[in-house]
């Protein structure tokens, strides 16, 4: 993957103990636009804030340091928290891939989602992001 200039992947570490948690990815990187995804390990790494985090200092790499101009992400209906995170992130709701995933003999939607360069700049400039050191 270091070779793939389409992708951007980082791991995910605790603070305290440098303990991997999971990963952030920017893939798909092309014409200032990317696809992001991220992926906490186990479900003891859930609602910490570990997420939250890492897709903010994601966005603050995309939009500032590879000047992107969309960011996107597909999340599935069932994932109430995830859309949740990305809502409060900035994300908007762009579409809806209709029972896109089957799995375990149900089907799911699949939710477009995506934050303009112009958008996420608005909420850091009004303080509802704060710089990471």
């Amino acid at each position: 993957m270091a070779g793939d200039d389409t992708r951007i992947d980082f791991v995910i570490v605790r603070h305290e103990d440098d303990e991997p948690v999971g990963e952030v990815v920017l893939n798909e990187i092309s014409n200032r636009n990317a696809n992001i995804r991220i992926a906490l390990f186990d479900t003891q790494y859930f609602n910490k804030g570990y997420g939250t985090e890492a897709m903010q200092l994601m966005l603050n790499f995309g939009f500032g340091n590879l000047q992107l101009h969309r960011i996107e992400l597909g999340v599935y209906n069932h994932n109430e928290h995830g859309i949740h995170v990305y809502k409060k992130l900035g994300f908007k709701k762009e579409g809806v891939l209709r029972d896109y995933l089957f799995y375990n003999h149900r089907y799911y939607d699949l939710i477009l989602m995506s934050i303009l360069e112009d958008e996420y700049r608005e909420l850091y400039l009004n303080g509802r992001f704060t710089k990471q050191k």
